[in-house]
């Protein structure tokens, strides 16, 4: 299995990140994100369930539409999820917010591009 299927595998399906990032030191190829990213991105994830389930629950439908729109880069939706994902609690940045931006990628002019 690529590691890009195996990263895809575990954001669609909710799996730890930080399982993926001790599975991934046996495959000798380039990862998406640097460890420390991953763990970060967790640790949001994890927040973001426990704080706002609402929001989390949200951003995970919004990946599964990114997803049926079927645009033509589906190796980039877990690759962008987990960007979004690493800008929650930042910058005093709300999930809402967050959640809020992700979505309006959906329907920008540009999203097909």
């Amino acid at each position: 299995m690529l590691l890009i299927e195996l990263f895809s595998d575990h954001v669609f399906n909710r799996k730890s990140l930080a399982d993926y990032v001790e599975i991934r030191k046996s495959i000798n190829q380039r990862g998406e994100f640097n460890d420390q990213l991953l763990i970060r991105a967790e640790e949001n994830l994890q927040r973001l369930k426990k704080e706002d389930n609402k929001v989390y629950e949200m951003m995970y439908e919004t990946l599964n539409e990114y997803q049926k729109l079927d645009r033509g880069c589906s190796v980039e939706y877990p690759i962008n999820f987990i960007t979004e994902i690493l800008k929650l609690y930042k910058n005093h940045k709300t999930p809402q917010k967050v959640y809020e931006d992700y979505k309006n990628g959906l329907t920008h002019y540009l999203a097909d591009a």
